[in-house]
């Protein structure tokens, strides 16, 4: 379900009037996050890590009101959750996209994502069989530690959904940490809301509340 906006209303009524109008409103931010506990969390108990961190960043990302909201046909609305669209890489070489419902509740979470892997990878085709506005478009880079990233980007098409990539875990000391890159369109939010998503990720990914 989705509600719609007020935009003549809404206090951020001329931000998005303002960033609506650039030819690229998207803009981003890297961040390093501690990862130590998540991944022993996960080794401990046998979790996929990457299925791990996906599901604290959608959960992250569903407490926050900005990151549920979608831009369609110039009006805004805000969904009561968003699903995740990670990139599935094949042995082959290739990737395809994915779409996995939110899960509140992880086991359940696992389960569904590791049906929908294993239909991406035993399949050739790109796109996913099922999409939607509601959904954080998600990848993973394990082989880089990136310090930024872009995206390719199709300027006439009205996109406005999140896009969220995790690089390369390191140790050091005994501490681990991946990079975390966030792209967020403007007209819906501003860097105080990428650091609420940010701060509550990584409280999340060290067993805070979470």
């Amino acid at each position: 379900m989705k509600r719609e906006i007020e935009i003549k209303n809404w206090n951020r009524k001329d931000h998005f009037e303002f960033f609506s109008q650039f030819d690229e409103p998207f803009f981003g931010v890297t961040v390093r996050i501690d990862c130590t506990e998540a991944y022993e969390e996960s080794k401990k108990y046998g979790y996929s890590f990457f299925l791990y961190y996906l599901h604290k960043a959608l959960m992250a990302a569903n407490e926050i009101a900005s990151f549920k909201y979608r831009i369609s046909e110039g009006k805004v609305f805000e969904y009561d959750f968003v699903n995740g669209s990670p990139t599935i890489n094949r042995e082959n070489g290739t990737f395809g996209f994915s779409y996995i419902e939110y899960q509140e509740d992880f086991k359940m979470f696992c389960e569904v994502a590791r049906i929908e892997m294993e239909r991406v990878r035993n399949s050739t085709g790109l796109m996913p069989a099922v999409s939607g506005e509601n959904v954080i478009h998600f990848s993973s880079l394990p082989w880089i530690d990136f310090t930024s990233i872009s995206h390719a980007r199709h300027f006439k098409f009205m996109d406005s959904c999140p896009k969220i990539s995790f690089g390369k875990m390191t140790e050091m000391d005994g501490k681990r940490t991946m990079p975390i890159s966030v792209h967020v369109h403007h007209a819906l939010m501003d860097g105080l809301h990428v650091g609420q998503f940010i701060e509550r990720f990584q409280e999340m990914m060290s067993g805070v509340n979470g």
